[in-house]
Order: structure tokens, then sequence, then C-alpha cells
């Protein structure tokens, strides 16, 4: 980082500004965004595409996910043409349900590390930016989430995390969708409020924060977020 860039106060700017500056600084250097097709990573999808129309976008195909969800990343992704990129786990559903059984309810958090993290993680490999939709009002695990953070995988690579959208409320992502006619995941008008694989998500209580419903309450998160290492 050179003595201009060391000057900058990531955390004052806006979305819409960091989204520049990060483009900016990373010229040359692969980006990506992983994306649940959740609202907030429609709203960071949004701001990306601004600038960089064919942003890979990295879809975790867990093999759990509701139906819904996946018609919904089929619309979205042709109607936007999206670069979508499916991470897929070592092993089939149905090879991972023969070796394992119902893993997602007596070891969930295995369940997530077999097929989500290592996954991403996997995927991950290639880029040197990494964009995500987290907030941190979302839950208590992302409460001190910052709008960059250095990273490593479990191989050793390098990179930035960039949750641009680190200090939105609520409010303002569903302000931004609707102001700019983004469609929304049709769970939400069930009650949903944070939307993972099916077996494992549930609505959550009224005044519950939003991962409440995820993995029946016994935990926040399923690794994503927590198993690379912050640098």
């Amino acid at each position: 980082m050179n003595a201009v860039e060391s000057v900058i106060d990531y955390e004052e700017l806006s979305a819409e500004a960091l989204v520049e500056q990060i483009l900016r600084e990373s010229a040359g250097q692969k980006v990506c965004l992983t994306s649940s097709f959740q609202i907030e990573d429609m709203v960071v999808l949004h701001l990306l595409r601004k600038h960089l129309l064919d942003v890979p976008v990295i879809f975790l195909e867990t093999g759990y996910h509701f139906a819904e969800l996946l018609a919904y990343r089929d619309r979205m992704t042709a109607e936007w043409g999206l670069n979508l990129l499916n991470a897929m786990p070592l092993t089939t559903l149905k090879e991972h349900e023969a070796q394992f059984g119902l893993l997602h309810i007596v070891q969930p958090t295995e369940c997530c590390r077999i097929r989500k993290v290592e996954p991403l993680m996997r995927s991950l490999e290639p880029y040197a930016w990494w964009f995500t939709g987290l907030r941190r009002e979302q839950s208590p695990t992302r409460a001190a989430l910052k709008k960059i953070e250095d990273h490593r995988t479990p191989t050793g690579k390098q990179m930035k995390k960039v949750s641009v959208l680190a200090d939105w409320t609520w409010a303002q992502v569903t302000e931004y969708a609707d102001l700019h006619q983004i469609p929304k995941l049709g769970l939400y008008e069930k009650g949903y409020t944070s939307i993972g694989c099916e077996p494992c998500t549930a609505i959550p209580e009224a005044g519950a924060d939003a991962r409440s419903g995820r993995w029946g309450g016994k935990k926040l998160e399923c690794g994503i977020h927590t198993f690379s290492e912050k640098a």
C-alpha cells in the first residue's frame, strides 16, 4: 500500500465510494463476490456491476438449498447476465449422505465445513479481493466486522475481504433494493430473515436477531467467515 492509500479511512467511505475505491486499488487483480442471493448480496452485486459488469459471483451449491432460492438464483443469473460460478463440494449429496448420513443434524459444523467452507476456500484461490454482503447488525458474531479485513485461507493464500455494507441497517438494505427495483427472494415474504440450507433454516422468533433461525439456534455461523484466518 502506498502513502496515498494509507491515509484513506475506509470506514468513513459510503458503500458506493468504497466500491469505487477498491476497484481502483485492485486494478489488474482478480475480484469476486460470494453470494447466497440474499438481499444484501444482491445490493452489493448491483453496486459492483455499475463498474464491473462481469464480476464473478460465487454461489455455494451445497445440495440442500430451498427450491425457491435456486429458482431465484437462476432467474437473476438469466435476467442480469451474471458470471455465476457454482462452488461444488468434492462429493455429490448422494455420496455425502451415503458416507455420513444426515450429518447436518448430528454434526452441523462438520457438514458446513465439507459442503460450504472447503468448496468456498478452494474457489477463492484465484482472487485477491473478496466482496461480501456481511453487516454488523446481522448477529453478535459480526458486530466487530470491519469494511476491509486481511484474510488468509487454509492454504496460506492472502487476500482482502471487503464488506461494503458493514455499517448498513436492514432498513438501508431494503430501501436501496426498492429504490433500484432489485427483485427479492420470495422466502422473505414467508418470514425468513437469514436463508441458508433448507434443513438448517427456520423462521426466527419475533424480535430475535436475523440469524437466530439458523441451525436451530445452536450456532450463528457456518464457518465461511470464521474459517479463513484474519491475517
